[in-house]
């Protein structure tokens, strides 16, 4: 059985991507923070967008929100993009948003052009490590943290997965009805 070189060499760079990013994480300070906890409000975050714009989580409080970190770098946020893309359309005039904060260690002008590239119709955050680690220290990319709309976490994932498993987890935020005693936290 002849295998694809082509798969194996995505596959290659997919694991090597996440093994560096796991290991310069552990060597970090905060690396063994508590990991933000599915049923517990998610950690708030003020973040500058590509064109330094600021956005803080809590001005999405009311909406299903994905926070979704990623790289450019990364072989399966890559994959995964076109997906979100299409997830956004498909659930933004339901009140779904997507954020996406990037990780990446490049000129900001690098990831618009990545993003422009892409098609990405929502907001792209510059990370900082601060909000990796307030996240848990964001072991593998992506890394997804599905929000309902009072700002409780009610899934979590990295790495990899299929579409409909992100969709499964965006319909459940997208149920989630304000809770108003979170309003404030």
């Amino acid at each position: 059985m002849k295998r694809n070189p082509i798969i194996l060499v995505v596959v290659a760079v997919a694991i090597s991507a996440m093994l560096f990013f796991a290991v310069r994480r552990a060597h970090r300070k905060g690396a063994n923070a508590p990991v933000a906890s599915v049923g517990k409000l998610a950690p708030d975050f003020t973040l500058k967008t590509l064109d330094g714009k600021t956005v803080s989580l809590s001005d999405y409080r009311g909406k299903a929100v994905l926070v979704n970190f990623w790289a450019t770098w990364c072989g399966p946020c890559n994959i995964e993009m076109p997906w979100l893309v299409d997830l956004h359309k498909k659930y933004a005039a339901q009140g779904f948003e997507i954020l996406g904060v990037s990780m990446d260690d490049v000129d900001p002008k690098d990831i618009a052009k990545f993003a422009q590239d892409k098609k990405v119709d929502y907001p792209i955050l510059i990370g900082q490590d601060s909000v990796g680690d307030a996240y848990g220290g964001i072991p593998f990319l992506p890394g997804n943290f599905y929000i309902d709309r009072s700002g409780k976490i009610v899934e979590k994932g990295f790495g990899l997965i299929g579409k409909p498993e992100i969709e499964e987890n965006i319909q459940k935020i997208l149920a989630s009805t304000p809770n108003p005693q979170n309003a404030g936290n």
